[in-house]
């Protein structure tokens, strides 16, 4: 791998001399709010003389360092150019309370908002969407990039039927073979490669930065949007359904037969083998994000688990049309009541 950062690093020195100041709401009509996090917030705006809408990311400087904001802005500008990464437009600036710069408007939620607790999501849009997210994350490996902070919450729609996503919040992203502070093991997301420092009680657990650790997160990822769960809450052997992925996993390893544990049931052999390879314990031999695309197009459930899927996400249709509609017809609430 190859990367840019020293070319990055020029970008961001470049423009911190030529950051603006500018009032928003002489430049931008504010529509409304699209999210909100730990970082800030985005805002859906219009741009006043070009009439072009756009999202407004604001970071607060209270608690936004300018290195970091400069970086985040330059990376999605330069380097953020596959059709499924979300990229800067070329406008950033500072007020009095937050850095600002805009960006493409994702105008239909993150991937958190349409995943069904305990159902998942529908498997063609699973894969459709792992298919997109595949080569993002490959164009960004390619530059020597790594993500960092895959999850549903980082991943946004860009229509209602979910077939069209982008990947984006590049504030944790870094170059290959930085060494970062590895504080974020608590998240099923994480690698287990810091658990041995966590046993040693090291305080301060320090790791290098490796395409292997978007693979893991990609690797959770599909089984998150197939079945609406987690498959352990954190990677280490304190954790009853990582131990239990393990014990499985070692065992394939010496070719002895055993069954999935039951946290996987449902999935077919093809996507176990799947997540087998993203999800290797040992990061030296996790799979590329690119060899997913080898797994698209066979079954990734059961026919079993498909079907029971499928009443689920029916019942929940329903159930939405209901809410929408303000709650359930009088005439059944009179029937409950028992009056006819």
């Amino acid at each position: 791998l190859t990367t840019d950062a020293p070319e990055l690093d020029e970008l961001c020195f470049l423009s911190a001399q030529s950051l603006p100041t500018l009032k928003v709401s002489n430049h931008f009509k504010v529509l409304k709010l699209l999210g909100e996090g730990s970082y800030g917030k985005v805002m859906l705006a219009l741009h006043r003389k070009r009439g072009t809408p756009m999202a407004l990311k604001f970071f607060p400087r209270k608690s936004t360092l300018l290195t970091s904001f400069l970086r985040e802005y330059n990376l999605s500008l330069a380097y953020c150019t596959h059709p499924s990464l979300t990229r800067a437009l070329g406008i950033f600036f500072s007020t009095p309370s937050y850095y600002v710069f805009a960006q493409q408007p994702c105008l239909y939620g993150d991937l958190y908002s349409v995943v069904v607790s305990e159902v998942g999501v529908n498997e063609n849009c699973v894969q459709r969407v792992m298919s997109q997210l595949s080569g993002a994350v490959t164009h960004l490996h390619s530059l020597g990039f790594v993500h960092r902070d895959i999850k549903p919450e980082n991943i946004f729609l860009c229509d209602s039927s979910c077939r069209w996503v982008k990947l984006g919040d590049f504030g944790l992203t870094r170059a290959v073979g930085t060494t970062v502070r590895g504080v974020w093991y608590e998240s099923p997301f994480c690698t287990p490669e810091v658990e041995a420092a966590k046993k040693m009680e090291i305080e301060d657990i320090w790791i290098t930065v490796q395409p292997s650790i978007d693979s893991w997160a990609l690797g959770v990822l599909i089984y998150c949007l197939l079945t609406g769960c987690f498959p352990w809450e954190e990677s280490t052997h304190d954790d009853p359904g990582y131990r239990k992925y393990k014990e499985w996993f070692d065992n394939e390893q010496k070719q002895r037969s055993n069954p999935p544990p039951s946290q996987f049931e449902g999935l077919s052999p093809l996507v176990m083998t799947l997540l087998k390879e993203l999800l290797h314990p040992n990061p030296k031999h996790r799979a590329s994000p690119e060899e997913i695309l080898s797994y698209l197009g066979g079954p990734w459930l059961m026919e079993t688990a498909r079907e029971e899927q499928r009443r689920e996400m029916e019942a929940e249709k329903e159930a939405r049309k209901v809410r929408e509609r303000g709650g359930v017809e009088e005439e059944l609430l009179r029937e409950g009541r028992g009056e006819r």
